[in-house]
């Protein structure tokens, strides 16, 4: 039995926070309903590369979910949500504030049906504030937060992060931490919760160190020059001989004495009182004199925390990740399928099997049969 199996959720989301909030959900047990608009559907369905009908993204991020369509500007909207709002655990959206009570679905309105609701609105800078109410997207946020500003590229710019941090790790997880706590809290005290979350200020915990030395001792980070920003030799990428990458970090003692012996690198830059930036530079001519396969081949065995940069394919194709079956799940559309996104949910917490995202307003009809025209 999953932990969530008797949770129903109303998800009012699209494209990223929400959708990856409540899959997490919908993979330990929850049933998520997806509200969509009629015509299009969540934007994300229109992305491309498609997997049938619709987006791979949207595939990967709504597998084991359900849907329908309404629409919410309807005059009897309501009406024909209200049965399944009064049988509802947890509600998901992530509009800019007002707009969910404007259209008559705001947490006073629902609570009044159902006080035991959880209602959880993602947002990027709360519900209120100077910032509230501004249109953003994850960069902003990271570079309105200070995180953006502690990156540094080789012309000393800032660099464009990788991946979505904002979106996931400051606004679906955050939602699935809370969301979680408010059900634990609703099991002791008989009430529901309403989840203020904020991307923008869930990113600065993430900079935790940064904020430490800044608040403590008044040294605050700028791009490029903390241990883990490029600022030390014992935490840095060098270019191998091969144009590959070779990603450092034996920032402890024990771990660097192994690293520098082994590259061969002069007792004089061994210490930590030699110039940093001297030392980046001899040991970065050291590790650009050989290839990258003579490189892994040398610190196999040695604990040096090394490892050679990996692209996208050639980590999937890991035989560690292979050997623990993180993509052995498959998400199911028409005739093909692909591997499921690994969320982070223990395995013995998660639904089994292969999974399918669900058609556009596929679930209208049966779900909303007690409507109230």
């Amino acid at each position: 039995m999953l932990p969530l199996h008797d949770i129903r959720v109303l998800d009012f989301s699209t494209l990223l926070p929400g959708p990856f909030a409540t899959l997490m959900l919908a993979e330990a047990g929850a049933r998520v309903i997806k509200i969509e608009r009629p015509g299009s559907g969540d934007e994300m369905r229109s992305y491309v590369p498609k997997l049938g009908a619709d987006s791979t993204n949207f595939h990967l991020l709504n597998a084991g979910k359900e849907s329908i369509v309404i629409n919410l500007k309807a005059k009897n909207a309501f009406d024909r949500l209200r049965p399944l709002i009064v049988e509802t655990d947890i509600v998901v959206e992530q509009f800019r504030p007002g707009v969910m009570d404007r259209l008559g679905f705001g947490y006073e309105a629902l609570r009044r049906v159902n006080p035991r609701l959880i209602y959880c609105a993602i947002t990027g800078w709360g519900q209120n504030g100077p910032k509230a109410s501004i249109a953003a997207h994850d960069l902003n946020y990271m570079a309105e937060a200070g995180l953006l500003g502690l990156s540094k590229g080789s012309d000393g710019a800032p660099v464009v992060p990788p991946v979505l941090v904002a979106d996931l790790a400051a606004g679906a997880l955050p939602a699935v931490v809370n969301i979680l706590l408010a059900l634990r809290r609703r099991d002791q005290a008989g009430e529901g919760s309403y989840l203020d979350i904020a991307m923008g200020e869930n990113l600065l915990p993430l900079a935790y160190w940064g904020l430490g030395d800044g608040f403590a001792a008044g040294d605050w980070p700028k791009g490029g020059d903390a241990l883990v920003t490029g600022g030390s030799p014992r935490y840095q990428i060098y270019r191998t001989a091969d144009d590959r990458f070779l990603a450092a970090a034996p920032i402890e003692e024990r771990f660097w004495m192994t690293f520098c012996g082994l590259i061969g690198l002069s007792a004089e830059l061994r210490g930590s009182d030699a110039d940093p930036e001297m030392v980046k530079r001899v040991v970065g001519e050291i590790i650009a004199s050989r290839t990258a396969d003579v490189w892994r081949a040398l610190f196999s065995g040695h604990d040096v925390c090394c490892s050679i940069v990996a692209s996208l394919e050639e980590a999937v194709a890991d035989k560690h990740f292979a050997a623990r079956g993180t993509f052995a799940r498959k998400v199911v559309a028409a005739d093909r399928s692909i591997p499921a996104i690994p969320a982070p949910i223990a395995a013995c917490f998660r639904e089994p099997g292969d999974r399918s995202a669900p058609l556009l307003g596929a679930h209208t009809e049966a779900l909303l049969a007690k409507e109230r025209v």
